[in-house]
């Protein structure tokens, strides 16, 4: 009897904390996150993705906590996350992103070819002769005018019958939207495939038979440009976040490349004035 009694009074005073834990945890600050919740290796809603690990470490060095906003990143996303107010941070948008006001650059990443190693491919140049000869897989938007830097490239080349098309946003019904081209590449479906770097890094890492990759050169091809500065996003005037970020990108710029490299995320270098 005096056990139950003692074990009642136990449920009661933890019930009696609830609206005081609660409270607590409504004072700890929030970083509030856009975020894609299917969109690996950039972010999860199970926090698995390399921007995830990101906010964390922005959380940790506020003194907060993540709070996030799920939206599939794709058109309309800021428009819905970010512009409507219900989060106040993108991790990673390309730099000078007009619709979002942009950090410095905290990586740039390029283009790459991916191949099976056991092909010793070895590919570099959009020239390479042995391309007319090979199945390239591409990622694909659909609208031609506004299609990705490889498909003009190679489009413009006379190569189109060695295109093969990979939607740019993936079946988004499948916990790995972004993964079919490196996929393709390592059952041997297609013979190479150029692809978005930190994409191409994690899949390939994660591929069943190993990988190769190399960045494609120039970074500029013709006016097309494969390396892009990823930035942080936050709403057009707020230039008080914007600092603050820029702020905590330089303090964290170890432990940012740290987790980049985790993930295998390729880099580039800025391009020489």
């Amino acid at each position: 009897m005096r056990r139950g009694l003692r074990v009642a009074g136990r449920w009661l005073i933890a019930i009696a904390m609830l609206p005081a834990l609660a409270a607590c945890q409504r004072r700890v600050p929030a970083v509030r996150v856009c975020a894609d919740p299917n969109n690996l290796p950039f972010s999860n809603d199970r926090g698995e993705g390399f921007e995830n690990k990101i906010a964390e470490l922005l959380a940790a060095d506020r003194h907060a906590r993540v709070e996030y906003t799920w939206w599939a990143q794709r058109r309309g996303f800021v428009r819905n996350t970010l512009s409507a107010g219900a989060c106040d941070i993108v991790v990673g948008i390309p730099s000078g992103t007009d619709v979002v006001l942009t950090t410095r650059p905290y990586y740039r990443s390029t283009y790459v070819f991916v191949w099976r190693a056991d092909r010793g491919l070895g590919l570099r140049s959009l020239d390479d002769p042995r391309l007319r000869q090979l199945r390239i897989g591409v990622q694909m938007i659909g609208d031609d005018s506004n299609n990705t830097p490889p498909a003009h490239a190679l489009a413009s080349r006379g190569l189109r019958q060695n295109i093969v098309g990979y939607p740019v946003y993936g079946d988004y019904s499948q916990p790995h939207p972004l993964s079919p081209i490196v996929d393709a590449v390592a059952h041997g479906s297609i013979d190479a495939a150029v692809v978005w770097g930190p994409e191409a890094g994690y899949f390939a890492r994660h591929a069943a038979v190993a990988m190769a990759m190399a960045p494609v050169t120039p970074q500029v091809d013709r006016t097309l440009p494969f390396a892009f500065d990823i930035s942080m996003g936050v709403r057009k005037r707020d230039t008080r976040s914007r600092d603050e970020l820029n702020g905590f990108l330089a303090r964290r710029r170890a432990e940012i490349d740290r987790i980049l490299s985790a993930f295998g995320v390729p880099r580039a270098d800025a391009p020489r004035s």
